[in-house]
């Protein structure tokens, strides 16, 4: 087992000392660096790295809760119209349901952070899991026209249960995953949070028709919300059997080398200090946001700007919606092995941020055609990229920042994309109700274009990739 390097190992040979039976070791890496510190600062022995089974089952059911919370970000925004109906209140109000997610987190990114590198990755799983559980069934209880701040509050727990979710795929992947698959197990993580924005364009105007009868429509809505409510349920009691802090070994030299540090010579503050005096990485927390809150923006009122040019067409704007995400899914997917292959970060960021504005101008000018099919291609084309953005920036922040923690970082990117994303969605809502949808899709172009020239300008400065090259040069 101690062989040359990438050696594969039996799936059943024998662990070694210390090591949980059926841990599922399937491949071990070359140790780091001889003579990592211990924590009391002398010299010891590496640790070794080590590749788990349990890491895709801790990935897929991070992605599967990650899917429930963003299902019900959207689900409310997909059919728009109806509910406003339904509650009796504006347009603005429902489009506030999706605003909330992006309000609640950057007050709260700070303190969840902290609690992610004091408490560790278990604690904040069982968190998020189980605040998106007791949402879904607050909502349960806000099925009367007359109840609207019920359901507001139930978003509002949900939205607590996303500042929980948000951050953490580049965590996961660092924590869990080796050097050749951090990107591609990153891609994943962030792929459970589209497929859910996917899902809750798709489901809501299917399992809920536009129907003029109160009583029916509580009912429609009932179905939906106990559905949702029984997953979330199902995937907290899973998080609790399945989901672990980290591996007995870690995977990569990368992780080795941070594990090995003293806590001691850890200080959350001052990280958050390095990563606010590294111009790289503002700059790519600017463009993030721009790119993200964009996409934000565009999701929250598709609703509104597909039924202005194609009235009565609401099942057809979910799908446009669901159209967005699973081309952006796959962008998403094959950015994250493209990443691990060839490890361009900058230039692969740049060139979809590049396609994005391009799908962006293309969507905006053919959206009033009067043709749906025509539609279906341009968002189809904008999702691919614009979805496929996502693990790219993570991954980038990851590259830029390391050492420091990826959970941090995620959520600063994160708290820069739920600024630009309200006043995106709110500016763009506007503009949209006064000079029309075109103007408020050129609004948006705008910002894309200065995000491209502002992510011209980021460096690429790898330290992470450095880090791993010199330890197995050592």
């Amino acid at each position: 087992r101690r062989g040359g390097p990438g050696r594969w190992c039996r799936p059943g040979a024998e662990p070694s000392q210390g090591e949980p039976s059926g841990a599922g070791m399937v491949l071990q890496e070359p140790a780091g660096a001889p003579g990592l510190p211990a924590a009391g600062g002398a010299a010891a022995a590496p640790a070794e790295v080590r590749l788990y089974r349990r890491r895709w089952a801790v990935l897929l059911l991070f992605s599967s809760y990650s899917l429930c919370n963003a299902f019900q970000w959207i689900q409310y925004g997909s059919i728009n119209n109806v509910f406003v109906r339904f509650y009796g209140v504006s347009a603005f109000a429902i489009d506030w349901l999706s605003m909330s997610y992006m309000l609640t987190y950057i007050p709260l990114l700070f303190p969840v952070a902290w609690l992610l590198d004091k408490r560790g990755l278990r604690f904040i799983a069982l968190a998020g899991s189980a605040l998106n559980a007791v949402g879904a069934w607050v909502k349960v209880g806000s099925m009367k026209p007359h109840l609207f701040p019920v359901t507001v509050l139930a978003q509002v727990i949900c939205a607590l249960a996303q500042v929980f979710i948000l951050g953490m795929p580049s965590r996961i992947a660092s924590v869990w995953f080796g050097s050749h698959e951090v990107s591609t197990a990153c891609s994943i993580a962030v792929f459970g949070n589209q497929l859910g924005i996917a899902v809750g364009f798709l489901v809501p105007p299917v399992l809920i028709p536009n129907v003029e009868d109160v009583e029916k429509l509580a009912y429609h809505i009932s179905i939906m919300f106990f559905m949702t409510a029984g997953v979330a349920s199902a995937l907290f009691f899973l998080v609790i059997l399945v989901f672990k802090e980290k591996p007995p070994n870690p995977p990569s030299r990368a992780q080795a080398l941070i594990q090995s540090r003293p806590a001691a010579e850890y200080s959350y503050v001052q990280s958050i200090l390095r990563l606010l005096r590294n111009a790289n990485f503002l700059l790519l927390m600017v463009t993030y946001g721009l790119n993200v809150g964009c996409f934000y923006a565009l999701s929250t009122l598709l609703n509104r700007m597909v039924i202005h040019h194609y009235p009565g067409e609401e099942v057809n704007a979910g799908r446009i919606g669901l159209t967005i995400i699973l081309s952006g899914i796959v962008g998403a997917l094959i950015s994250g092995i493209w990443l691990d292959r060839t490890k361009t970060y900058k230039q692969t960021t740049l060139v979809v941020y590049i396609m994005s504005l391009v799908g962006m101008i293309v969507y905006t000018f053919t959206l009033s055609l009067g043709h749906l099919w025509v539609v279906f291609v341009t968002a189809g084309t904008l999702g691919f990229f614009m979805t496929g953005y996502l693990p790219l920036g993570f991954e980038f922040a990851a590259e830029l920042t390391y050492p420091e923690s990826e959970g941090t970082s995620s959520g600063l990117l994160n708290v820069s994309a739920q600024i630009f994303g309200i006043a995106f969605t709110i500016v763009q809502g506007q503009i949209m109700d006064r000079f029309g949808t075109k103007a408020g899709n050129l609004f948006l172009c705008s910002f894309l274009f200065l995000g491209t020239v502002m992510t011209a300008f980021i460096k690429a400065d790898l330290r992470r990739q450095q880090a791993n090259l010199e330890n197995e040069q050592t």
